[in-house]
């Protein structure tokens, strides 16, 4: 691929990239590194406990980060259009916590020691969302 091709992908990405979410900041560089981090430690997770890697799940996982950059991709054009800054800012710290508890999940399952505090909250939230889920 030469040069120009390069760029002009590069340029392209960047443009979608930037209309999409805004100014790159370090907020959203955190939240993609979270977003990778959660794809690839439940990739391990389902390896280790078994389950092996199936292209259903992972498909339907990468659908689940996708709608949410697309939310995030909302909030921002939301922010725009109200002259905000919270919008975005708020649906990215949503998520990171969702990202953050889903990290630490898959820690545990893969066999990494979680102090029992942390086991404790994981135990409360998987309940009550079960608990939801059953109220359906």
């Amino acid at each position: 691929m030469n040069q120009l091709a390069v760029n002009m992908f590069a340029g392209v990405m960047g443009g979608i990239l930037t209309f999409l979410f805004g100014a790159w900041d370090p907020l959203i560089t955190l939240f993609m590194l979270m977003i990778l981090i959660d794809y690839l430690s439940g990739l391990a997770a389902s390896v280790r406990e078994g389950k092996g890697l199936s292209s259903n799940a992972g498909f339907w996982g990468l659908a689940k980060k996708a709608l949410m950059l697309l939310i995030v991709g909302m909030a921002h054009h939301m922010d725009l259009l109200f002259g905000t800054n919270g919008f975005r800012d708020g649906a990215i710290c949503f998520y990171m916590v969702n990202e953050l508890l889903s990290i630490t999940e898959n820690y545990g399952r893969l066999g990494l020691p979680l102090p029992d505090r942390i086991k404790q909250i994981m135990s409360v939230l998987k309940n009550d969302d079960n608990k939801k889920d059953s109220d359906k």
